[in-house]
């Protein structure tokens, strides 16, 4: 198992839940939080170490994951954290592109000069993850502070059907697990660079298919990188 495991706090008891509950929530969350990076081995017993149960319970909760596509079973390797699969990992990437694109655009009208700034903040935040070492950072911690970026920008958007498609593609990308910048840590001073053009774009007022363009490659830059990285190709072309 993982260091990150071993090190991580174990869950405190909740009356009336059970300890297969208990489990199952806990491997949820180090599993989408990146705690638990895809590949990494589940031991059973050690888990159930960590959490103070039986392995029962745990086998429990495992398999419940496994269902839900976020554990595998190997032969003679046993319960790992299942990898990203390109295919949804495609399609996610290519509806919040568009979706997300037309939120940015819709929303620009109403961003506010101190969105713009508090956008500006947080850009610098991450810009100041990546000053020790631009390929080796938090990228968990990276990726959240890149949803609240984008978040000022597209939270504006008046369409709130638009606006649950771009909450359901984020939270999509989080049930894939961790980040795609720790498979391409390069991407992430591009993005950040990306970001300042973006909000130049809204606070001089470009028209509204201008931004929209300009969300919409951001993102698809992050898809195309991680598939040439990965070597992975679904099968269908990327926006």
């Amino acid at each position: 198992m993982s260091a990150s495991v071993d090190g991580a706090p174990a869950p405190a008891g909740e009356r009336g839940a059970s300890k297969s509950q208990l489990a199952y929530e806990w491997l949820h969350e180090q599993i989408v939080s990146g705690g638990l990076a895809p590949g990494a081995r589940l031991v059973l017993s050690q888990v159930a170490e960590k959490l103070d149960v039986s392995v029962v319970p745990v086998r429990e909760a495992v398999r419940r994951l496994e269902a839900e596509g976020l554990v595998t079973f190997e032969r003679n390797v046993g319960a790992t954290v299942a990898g990203i699969d390109p295919t949804e990992y495609l399609y996610t990437m290519q509806t919040l592109s568009l979706v997300e694109g037309a939120a940015t655009a819709l929303s620009a009208p109403a961003v506010t000069a101190e969105d713009l700034a508090a956008a500006r903040a947080v850009n610098e935040r991450m810009r100041e993850f990546l000053a020790p070492d631009p390929l080796h950072f938090d990228s968990v911690a990276f990726t959240a502070l890149n949803r609240e970026f984008h978040s000022v920008l597209f939270e504006r958007c008046p369409n709130p059907h638009i606006l649950d498609l771009v909450h359901r593609g984020w939270n999509r990308l989080k049930a894939l697990r961790g980040s795609t910048f720790s498979y391409v840590p390069e991407r992430a001073s591009q993005s950040i660079e990306e970001h300042e053009a973006l909000l130049a774009l809204i606070e001089r007022k470009a028209p509204t298919g201008e931004i929209e363009l300009a969300a919409r490659r951001h993102r698809s830059a992050t898809l195309d990188a991680y598939l040439a990285h990965t070597g992975e190709n679904p099968g269908f072309p990327t926006l």
